[in-house]
């Protein structure tokens, strides 16, 4: 989901200054600019918006449980975006995009809590949803990482895979 703007948004810019302060490992002030953002925008706001941030807002809990919540948000947002509102952002992107790594989160979200069924079923819609994805490192590391997931709903394994993005680490 991650993309380079087609036109200025400044709430994406917002939503990418966040996420970047995320990664830099300032947890805190990443979710709360998301929150603060999430508030602005509202639940029935700008699809676009909605998706990305509970998307990345869900990385940022270690709670699977806070996190599932923001995946179910970011899925359902993805499933008011429209091709037409995603061109304006970037020409490049198709909302079909966004499918195997939104279930791909649900799935973990939801093997994490120890709920295998569910599980199973979002590792199945992202499997689906997999030639959508480019063939590149991006659509790569997604590739593997639904299997990975898959073998841990096999093993029923609730453990926090070592590949998942941690909220409470910053990059190296």
């Amino acid at each position: 989901m991650n993309a380079t703007p087609g036109t200025s948004d400044p709430t994406m810019e917002a939503i990418g200054r966040a996420v970047a302060a995320g990664r830099a490992g300032d947890t805190a002030s990443a979710r709360r600019a998301l929150l603060d953002l999430w508030s602005a925008i509202g639940v029935t706001g700008d699809p676009l918006h909605r998706c990305t941030l509970a998307h990345h807002l869900a990385d940022l809990h270690e709670d699977p449980a806070q996190a599932l919540a923001w995946d179910i948000r970011a899925l359902d947002a993805a499933d008011a975006l429209t091709e037409r509102r995603l061109r304006e952002h970037h020409a490049g992107l198709r909302v079909a995009g966004f499918y195997p790594s939104l279930h791909l989160n649900l799935a973990d979200a939801y093997r994490r809590l120890g709920s295998f069924a569910a599980a199973a079923e979002h590792v199945e819609a992202a499997r689906e949803h997999l030639p959508d994805l480019p063939r590149d490192s991006y659509g790569d590391l997604l590739r593997t990482a639904v299997e990975e997931v898959a073998g841990a709903v096999a093993e029923r394994d609730t453990t926090r895979r070592a590949s998942a993005p941690d909220p409470a680490a910053a990059p190296g």
